[in-house]
């Protein structure tokens, strides 16, 4: 399973690549509406994230994402303490996300998200976990949720950024909105 998982993060890793380089097209299916009826792709500027807090415990913030408008996943977050690095979800608001490579962390061996511009914060990523234990203010995604926790996370992250890299991995915006 690891080499599959490896072998994928190089995978995804080749694409971004490509993908910057402009070697090749793609149209992911998100951006496009009936090709029967104009034939031509529904251009999107950029990545539109949101994520919608809906679960608020002592233990954690739980949520759901959205690309481009389509529910994704869920998400889960440490509770709102202020904004206090380590221990608290950041603000709701409007953030630039950017890729961030394996080579870039010495924590994450894969690619994940990193969100820029959080108010006396830094290194906010979106990364793998299921519980809050798994956290230090970051979001984690998961493909189901219950009490303080989220499914299959592994998964969850490794679509979400395959989506992204679909949807052509730049011009990354977050919203965060509390319920």
């Amino acid at each position: 399973m690891k080499n599959l998982n490896r072998w994928l993060v190089k995978l995804l890793q080749a694409v971004l690549r490509a993908l910057k380089r402009n070697e090749r097209e793609y149209t992911p299916k998100t951006q496009v509406k009936d090709r029967t009826a104009t034939k031509k792709p529904i251009e999107v500027k950029g990545v539109n994230l949101l994520l919608i807090r809906d679960t608020f415990t002592e233990k954690s913030t739980i949520g759901k994402l959205f690309i481009n408008g389509e529910f994704f996943c869920d998400t889960l977050e440490n509770p709102y303490i202020n904004n206090e690095r380590n221990i608290s979800c950041i603000p709701a608001g409007l953030y630039k996300v950017r890729l961030r490579l394996a080579r870039e962390s010495a924590t994450r061996d894969y690619l994940h998200l990193l969100v820029q511009d959080v108010p006396n914060r830094s290194y906010i990523l979106f990364h793998r976990g299921n519980t809050a234990k798994d956290t230090s203010g970051c979001i984690l995604v998961g493909n189901g949720r219950q009490q303080d926790a989220v499914n299959n996370s592994r998964l969850a992250m490794d679509l979400v950024i395959k989506e992204i890299l679909n949807l052509g991995g730049e011009n990354i915006n977050l919203i965060i909105k509390n319920k």
